[in-house]
């Protein structure tokens, strides 16, 4: 292998080592394989540039020009032809709204991020333009120690987001990638330098190889950064302390002890549903089938998202006060036990509302919000393998109680009606609209979950993620979403009409597996509303169709003690959220309640689809694989072409071909030439300064042929020498094409197990490949610049012509005198 391939291989070696420290970026690794791709088809696109006369400047232009084109056929399938394997016309477009999907998701998502495919386009064209820049720096412009620059900065940045989730062995695979291109181009540059002197006692010259102190120190130097830190003494206050900036657990003052976004995770767990056990439990109660774990609720819409309002939490206390807004605390309650599981790695703590009191095995790992009775975690490891018991109210309210619910107190109200100030006029027009008939907030509310679970929505899950202003004017508009898109708006249109509400998140009841034990499953994820009721706190509503269970007070027999409704309320509701199966139907409750009911064609085709995996990435990405292997075989496949071609075959006179009369020279010099070039190809180097009889003996002593390759391999230069030196008419009518395979079969015989693999997979004579593609492109540069220059002389030749145009000399005067 050359020095400025050994670069090439260090420098896309590296840059993949360095690339490892945004694994913890995402929640899945598949985008690191297509970076790796993508990190090796430019790392050959720049081996074979490098090998052209083209200029070294074009080589990065090009590299570039390869990786948007990676991108435009790994991500933007759906804008190209030929099932996404060529760029169309509208890629570039579906590009930038990819692109511009992954800054959003960017804003949106905490670290570990949900694989979208804007995040995994950003990392991947990331990865792409380091190694550009490391290819460029390193191998091109021979400036290894630059280049670690552009390493530095990819590392910073993963780290940097990474945060906790970041390792001191990122940097350790990242340092080591960036030693060895430093070593590779240390040799290089001895290479080039020649022999060096060691200086030894005897004055000897050491040969031309790094000495390994250079590596000794750059092996220490790795080992100290990694080391020091560990025996270093830790400072407990300034820059160097992470809990400087204040933490969860110093009491009310102290920030939210995780930077977990609920609605976030909610959306990415709903549009990517497994049936993996996140947790189970045991409940008490004769309606556990009922009740929903609720692991917080977002309280303030600022027309971006829903979120949590309060910054402060305090430490989690053995009893928790009493719910907000209910007005009689003395009721039953439900004791339920819980277990988590490995599956739920991030959560607020799932508990069914309102929880009264909950026993953790360490209360310092987790704090409460009391606004919004929310338990967090205060580090990241607090729910895994978590075993609580949570003693929960058993709040059963009436529709007819909830009718005669006074109105909340103004401070509720007007903290839980703001909405921003871009909230568009739609979301208002319509709730008014849908509740013109109602008298009081109960039959509001009802209105807006009847129109909800009524036949103008539909339940679709890949409807684009998003909880504000504009995210709810097309969920109105189109009317197709999932819970987060049913449960943001409801809460919004909630709080347009003067309704206090905010967004509750968590999970729909477990599956019943017997007794009162219940699992929870990824399928599980839900969002829902909770409404303001004086004397009751927060309620429940259910306005996604096809998802969770009505609540108990929208029953039918609860009638209305004001004066009817234009609209219907609870009997509508009823039906048209938890629809009754019929006596053929082979869908159970909880298939309905998790939307999976339908035809079974219908899920076989969603099956299908999820399983299906040739998407536009995966067929970019195949495609880049096929090129590169392609790139690979070239040289074996245009040497093997080349021989075949020289040997005979396809039924046309060739050295080896059949049939009456003798060879014709150029028959015989292209056995010779096969010969020579099989002998380069397995070690032996042609020389051009020896007859083709020292050229056969030089062959046969190096590679110390046997008696029947000798004798072969002094045929050919004897028919060799004849052609070139002999007079017309001398030439040999034996085919040489045996003795051509004789003489490589000695070559081959006498080579070892890696040259024969080399001279198969890359034979060195292929470079003669190269050499002819650099002569038509010096040539035809030639020609560019030849006709150009006569284009030229011929629209400036006449204008030159003319202002160089000397005047002519005055005639001199007649002497001539007329008659």
């Amino acid at each position: 292998m050359t020095t400025r391939a050994k670069l090439t291989v260090y420098a896309a070696l590296a840059t993949a080592l360095a690339s490892l420290c945004m694994l913890p970026l995402l929640t899945t690794r598949s985008w690191l394989t297509h970076a790796v791709l993508v990190i090796a088809v430019l790392a050959a696109v720049g081996v074979g540039l490098r090998r052209s006369p083209l200029y070294r400047w074009t080589v990065p232009v090009a590299q570039l020009l390869v990786l948007l084109l990676l991108m435009l056929v790994g991500f933007a399938g759906a804008g190209g032809v030929l099932g996404g394997l060529v760029p169309g016309p509208s890629s570039m477009r579906v590009l930038d709204q990819v692109f511009s999907s992954g800054l959003d998701d960017i804003q949106q998502y905490a670290i570990p991020a949900p694989p979208t495919a804007g995040l995994r386009l950003i990392l991947v064209s990331a990865v792409g333009l380091i190694a550009v820049a490391v290819d460029t720096i390193a191998v091109t412009y021979r400036r290894s120690a630059l280049a670690g620059l552009p390493l530095l900065a990819l590392y910073s940045i993963g780290n940097g987001l990474a945060g906790d989730h970041g390792s001191w062995f990122w940097f350790a695979v990242a340092a080591a990638g960036y030693l060895l291109l430093l070593f590779a181009e240390g040799q290089d540059r001895v290479s080039r330098w020649g022999r060096v002197f060691r200086g030894s006692a005897r004055g000897t010259v050491g040969s031309g190889t790094v000495s390994p102190g250079g590596r000794q120190v750059g092996v220490l130097a790795l080992a100290v950064a990694i080391l020091l830190p560990v025996v270093l003494p830790h400072w407990s206050s300034g820059l160097l302390d992470p809990a400087s900036g204040g933490t969860a657990g110093k009491g009310v003052g102290g920030s939210v002890a995780t930077s977990l976004d609920p609605m976030v995770s909610l959306e990415a767990a709903i549009t990517r549903p497994t049936d993996a056990e996140l947790l189970s439990y045991t409940l008490d109660s004769e309606q556990a089938d009922q009740i929903y774990l609720r692991t917080g609720s977002l309280d303030q819409f600022d027309g971006t998202n829903w979120r949590l309002s309060s910054t402060a939490v305090t430490d989690l206390p053995e009893s928790l006060p009493n719910p907000e807004g209910l007005r009689n605390a003395n009721v039953p309650r439900i004791e339920g036990d819980f277990t988590v599981s490995d599956g739920l790695a991030k959560s607020w703590l799932p508990m069914p509302y309102p929880a009264a009191s909950v026993q953790v095995p360490n209360r310092g790992d987790w704090k409460l919000d009391p606004l919004t009775r929310t338990v967090v975690p205060a580090n990241d490891k607090a729910i895994r393998g978590l075993r609580y018991h949570v003693s929960a109210l058993d709040l059963r309210p009436t529709a007819t109680e909830l009718r005669l619910a006074p109105p909340g107190p103004q401070d509720i109200r007007d903290r839980y009606t703001a909405v921003p100030s871009d909230l568009p006029g739609v979301v208002s027009d319509q709730a008014r609209q849908i509740t013109s008939g109602a008298k009081n907030d109960y039959d509001r509310a009802m209105a807006l979950v009847s129109w909800f679970t009524g036949p103008d929505f539909t339940y679709d899950t890949t409807v684009a993620a998003g909880t504000g202003s504009n995210a709810i004017a097309v969920f109105l508009r189109d009317r197709r979403g999932f819970c987060v898109h049913f449960a943001s708006t409801m809460a919004a249109m909630a709080r347009s009409l003067k309704i206090p509400a905010r967004v509750a998140v968590g999970f729909t009841p477990g599956d019943n597996k017997g007794g009162n034990v219940y699992t929870v499953s990824g399928r599980m994820y839900h969002a829902w509303p909770e409404l303001y009721f004086a004397g009751y706190g927060w309620m429940r509503f259910e306005p996604t169709p096809s998802r969770g269970v009505p609540t108990r007070y929208s029953e039918a027999s609860n009638a209305p003690t004001t004066a009817p409704t234009q609209h219907p309320t609870a009997a509508p509701q009823s039906a048209s959220a938890a629809p009754v199966p019929s006596s053929g139907s082979d869908c159970d409750a909880k298939q309905r309640q998790l939307g999976d009911c339908g035809p079974k064609s219908k899920a076989a085709a969603h099956a299908a689809e999820e399983s299906w995996l040739l998407s536009g990435q995966v067929l970019g990405t195949l495609a880049a694989v096929l090129a590169l292997i392609a790139l690979l075989l070239a040289p074996m496949l245009w040497r093997t072409a080349l021989r075949r071609r020289r040997l005979g075959g396809g039924g046309r006179r060739r050295p080896g071909g059949t049939g009456p009369g003798e060879l014709t020279d150029a028959q015989v010099l292209a056995a010779w030439d096969e010969l020579v070039d099989s002998a380069w190809d397995l070690g032996i180097p042609p020389d051009e300064s020896r007859t083709p009889r020292a050229a056969a003996r030089r062959i046969t002593e190096t590679a110390e042929l046997d008696a029947d390759s000798a004798a072969a391999t002094g045929r050919l230069a004897l028919a060799t020498e004849r052609v070139l030196y002999a007079p017309p008419g001398q030439g040999t009518a034996a085919p040489l094409a045996a003795d051509v395979r004789t003489a490589r079969r000695g070559l081959r015989a006498s080579a070892g197990r890696a040259e024969r693999t080399r001279a198969l997979l890359l034979p060195p004579s292929s470079a003669q490949l190269w050499w002819r593609i650099s002569d038509a492109v010096r040539a035809a540069r030639t020609a560019v610049g030849t006709r150009a220059a006569r284009a030229n002389e011929a629209a400036s030749g006449p204008l030159r012509r003319v202002l160089t145009r000397r005047p002519k000399p005055d005639a001199p005067e007649s002497d001539t005198t007329q008659s």
